[in-house]
């Protein structure tokens, strides 16, 4: 059984807990309408998956992988090690080979990496939470929309109107993750495929389809203001999430970082062999699992959109809009929302 945590509404679907004894629901169990309706969209055929679990108990802590970043850094700690391993055993073989070393700039410099790796990682943490707050916000405008055009009489014209936002939802996730817009935007909304920026596009239109309601008489001007409002969040939404996708971190101070991480994790044992003897591998192993683990967190976090374990789950966000808007419509059947298989969110 799927359990809601008790968060906002503007969270959606992103944080669930699961029971790992219970089967989730994919979007193969669902079976979409007949082609006549035209309304539901294809489900994604790529996982973009994010990790979602309950918080692991002590055991849980000490042997999980999934969701963790222990199997992507194992091979490097694991060669760190390895050669821990052999300067200790160079070292008690033929000590002459090894001067004493002080193990104070060592500390110096793995504080200051300490210090350097915190702001990288509060910087990409920043990232990854504002890409989440902008697409929370793009949940909160189209939901204001389908509020606002209720006074809409006529329902076709409402139905084309928010297939259109769910259309721009579908297009900019597929913008941001390099996918084809043309091809996410074609079972809601017709585009030009060649123009540069389609889901702008889909704003342009329906900003001049609203302009077209205001000057015919059917909404109000202070309707119409209340609607373009609403598209210029939608625009303000698409361009953060632009610039959090097109403006990585300053190439140079991650080059500098992963090379001085790299630095010392093997020199480190160097300075270790003499006084821990065997004991040098071990904390070599601590060290390099902590440092390589939270370079990784970081590289993770950098781009919320990709493709990652720890990246947004934005097919799970867009699930949420295609349900509320087709139940705006009338629809009942609905598409499921997505939900964690193997505490994975989709």
């Amino acid at each position: 059984m799927v359990k809601a945590t008790n968060m906002p509404d503007w969270f959606g679907q992103c944080l669930l807990i699961i029971d790992p004894a219970d089967q989730a629901v994919g979007p193969s169990d669902w079976t979409p309408r007949p082609p006549a309706s035209n309304l539901m969209a294809a489900p994604p055929t790529k996982p973009l998956p994010m990790i979602v679990r309950p918080k692991p108990n002590l055991l849980g802590i000490l042997f999980s992988l999934k969701g963790s970043i222990a199997k992507r850094i194992a091979l490097r700690s694991l060669l760190v090690t390895l050669l821990a391993s052999v300067i200790v055993l160079v070292e008690t073989l033929h000590p002459a080979y090894f001067s004493k070393v002080n193990a104070t700039p060592f500390t110096l410099l793995g504080l200051s990496l300490s210090i350097f790796m915190s702001f990288r990682n509060n910087a990409c943490y920043d990232r990854w939470w504002e890409g989440r707050k902008q697409l929370g916000q793009m949940i909160i405008e189209v939901r204001s929309l389908i509020r606002e055009t209720q006074v809409l009489s006529d329902p076709l014209e409402r139905a084309s109107l928010l297939r259109g936002l769910c259309g721009f939802a579908h297009g900019l996730i597929a913008r941001l993750r390099l996918e084809d817009e043309a091809q996410a935007l074609k079972p809601w909304i017709e585009v030009d495929p060649g123009h540069p920026n389609l889901p702008d596009q889909v704003l342009q239109q329906l900003g001049a389809r609203f302009s077209g309601l205001a000057e015919r008489g059917v909404i109000s001007e202070w309707r119409y203001t209340q609607l373009e409002t609403r598209l210029v969040s939608l625009s303000q939404v698409q361009a953060a999430c632009e610039r959090i996708k097109s403006t990585p971190l300053p190439f140079p101070y991650t080059l500098l970082l992963h090379r001085t991480i790299y630095l010392f994790c093997i020199l480190l044992p160097f300075a270790m062999a003499e006084p821990l003897g065997w004991l040098t591998p071990v904390f070599t192993a601590i060290v390099s699992y902590t440092f390589f683990g939270l370079d990784e967190i970081g590289d993770d976090l950098e781009d919320p959109f990709g493709f990652d374990e720890n990246d947004l789950p934005c097919n799970a966000i867009v699930r949420t809009l295609e349900r509320e808007i087709l139940a705006a419509l009338g629809e009942t059947a609905l598409p499921p929302a997505l939900e964690p298989v193997e505490y994975v969110l989709t």
